[in-house]
């Protein structure tokens, strides 16, 4: 079902966001200074070709570690993001899943819309990773805490 649904979200419209997101990387890059938003651009491009059965996720709860993305640096450079595009690329996916939804058929792409809006808003920090790896990432950071906790009382 996955593949079905990836598919025609890229036939009707995810070829274009995701281009358009890639096109946004490239002028970021450009300016040398928006190389770290350039990569972020090209992560949700990449993912919104074909977002059904992925989900973005931080990096740090992914991986066990930190890295200058999910540090001072990374929250930074979101509110940079979010003030200068995030809010604006968020409100258009937001806009794009009402319509979706007021179709009703088009309530599973408009949820997909809903996702690409909140990576939008703070895309520095986060990857993409299948729904199965997200699943067992926060299943895995839930035990940890679990254990910090009894280990705290």
């Amino acid at each position: 079902m996955r593949t079905i649904m990836n598919l025609l979200w890229f036939v009707f419209g995810g070829l274009v966001m995701g281009l358009g997101w890639w096109l946004a990387g490239l002028v970021a890059m450009i300016t040398i200074v928006g190389i770290p938003w350039a990569r972020s651009c090209f992560v949700i491009g990449t993912f919104a070709f074909f977002p059904f059965g992925k989900e973005a996720v931080d990096r740090e709860q992914l991986s066990g570690r930190g890295d200058i993305g999910t540090s001072a640096f990374g929250t930074l450079g979101n509110i940079i993001w979010f003030v200068f595009a995030g809010i604006w690329l968020a409100i258009g996916h937001v806009c794009s899943a009402i319509a979706c939804c007021v179709t009703i058929i088009g309530i599973p792409f408009g949820i997909q819309h809903l996702k690409l809006a909140g990576i939008a808003l703070a895309p520095i920090g986060k990857t993409v990773v299948s729904c199965d790896v997200a699943a067992a990432s926060r299943r895995f950071d839930a035990e940890a805490t679990v254990q910090r906790m009894r280990g705290a009382a």
